[in-house]
């Protein structure tokens, strides 16, 4: 399978003459073995199997198979939610005493996450404009730096991630580069083919893309070589002796990362994606490449509309040739970029508040990217934690307004817009 629409449709689960249609729901705790050696070569990591679901189970494996197969990916598994994913992929390879560098103009729960919870755990952050030069960029990187984190298209800002630069970067100091995939989704963008070592989702968002099932999932490149680089991750290049001291570089090459990041991660914390919603991801990916094209068709659409009404102070979409991220967007994602923008309103805060009470197909939602389209004020709602300067230092303006577009009709939702805008 080589087009992208076929592995949405065919990828990952196989059935094999008289087996269900589709994927089956393993709804089932535990496993049972006939012998006492059988389940202790699963607990030795000596032999593949289930066990436990809250290592593995067989529903989550089939649907991360197939967006492993999406995004060009070696090895995939799922997790409870997009914020898991994020967290497992940096504690992963990051311990106290750690350093890593992300991209300032990401979601604000991880930019909390990465800059409040991890360095309780003692792991230092450095948070970057993305849009500095190379040379700018390559002095934050310290000895104990351990990897670099962006997103594609950052949320709720918009902006398109320069894979290239930071993985010339990231490969120069000898660490990964990892990449939150979540808007652009594989359909649009395989980061991996850019020289991405691991990719993120927030399985939540377009994947599920009814907004029924909360999730996450880690795709590993297989392309890092840990051994190469083993005094920086002594984690995967050095025995682990809750494993009877294995080694998960030399004991499992390029599933390295996964493995350790099940086997030790998800056994410790548990984050687990249940059965049911990854039924609901694997669905979800049958629909994927024709609900994006409509999300990226009628964005474009709205986009436009919004740039020429006098009474919108600024558009944000990188689909647009006026965003100063076209160039980028272009180059990576030359089939379309998401159906997120953002924009501000001319006039003060009383202004946006009246406009988005007055919409009446768009909804005040905290969620973004699924088939309705909703809104929110980042500064009041999802990133009200952050202080005046921390909103600044991620170019979130006081007046950006989060538009996610949905498959609805895209005259329609700009007639609810312009009503909207006729009242202030």
């Amino acid at each position: 399978m080589s087009s992208i629409e076929t592995k949405c449709v065919q990828g990952g689960y196989v059935p094999g003459n008289g087996e269900p249609r589709q994927l089956p729901i393993y709804q089932s705790t535990t496993w049972k073995y006939g012998s006492s050696e059988a389940m202790g070569k699963l607990f030795d990591l000596e032999a593949s199997g289930y066990f436990y679901t809250r290592l593995q189970n067989p529903t989550n494996d089939m649907a991360a198979a197939k967006l492993c197969e999406m995004e060009g990916g070696y090895a995939a598994m799922l997790t409870s939610s997009g914020q898991a994913a994020n967290f497992f992929a940096i504690f992963n390879i990051c311990e106290a005493g750690d350093h890593f560098i992300s991209s300032s103009s990401i979601y604000g729960g991880t930019y909390n996450l990465f800059g409040v919870t991890m360095a309780k755990m003692g792991i230092e952050c450095t948070f970057v404009d993305q849009d500095l030069p190379e040379e700018e960029l390559a002095k934050y990187f310290k000895p104990n730096t351990k990897c670099v984190f962006g997103e594609t298209i950052t949320n709720p800002t918009c902006t398109v991630l320069d894979f290239e630069k930071f993985a010339h970067l990231a490969h120069s100091h000898g660490v990964p580069l990892i990449v939150d995939n979540t808007f652009a989704t594989p359909v649009n963008c395989q980061p991996i083919k850019f020289g991405v070592d691991i990719v993120t989702h927030s399985t939540t968002k377009y994947i599920d893309g009814h907004g029924v099932s909360v999730g996450g999932a880690i795709i590993d490149s297989g392309n890092f070589d840990w051994m190469a680089n083993a005094d920086k991750f002594p984690g995967l290049t050095t025995p682990d002796e809750s494993y009877h001291g294995l080694t998960y570089a030399t004991a499992f090459g390029k599933g390295a990362f996964i493995t350790k990041a099940t086997a030790q991660l998800m056994r410790d914390f548990g984050c687990i994606q249940s059965p049911q919603n990854a039924f609901y991801v694997n669905l979800g990916l049958e629909s994927l490449h024709v609900r994006i094209a409509r999300h990226c068709e009628n964005a474009l659409k709205v986009a436009t509309f919004l740039e020429n009404h006098p009474k919108i102070a600024w558009v944000n979409y990188p689909g647009l040739k006026s965003s100063k991220y076209y160039d980028l967007a272009q180059k990576y994602l030359p089939n379309g970029t998401c159906g997120v923008m953002c924009f501000g309103i001319k006039g003060d805060r009383e202004a946006q508040e009246k406009f988005m009470d007055a919409l009446k197909i768009a909804i005040i939602a905290t969620h973004v990217a699924d088939a309705h389209t909703c809104l929110l004020h980042p500064a009041s709602h999802t990133h009200r934690q952050l202080s005046d300067e921390q909103l600044r230092e991620a170019g979130i303006a006081p007046d950006l307004i989060r538009f996610s577009v949905g498959i609805e009709n895209a005259d329609d939702i700009i007639a609810d817009l312009a009503q909207a805008l006729d009242q202030i």
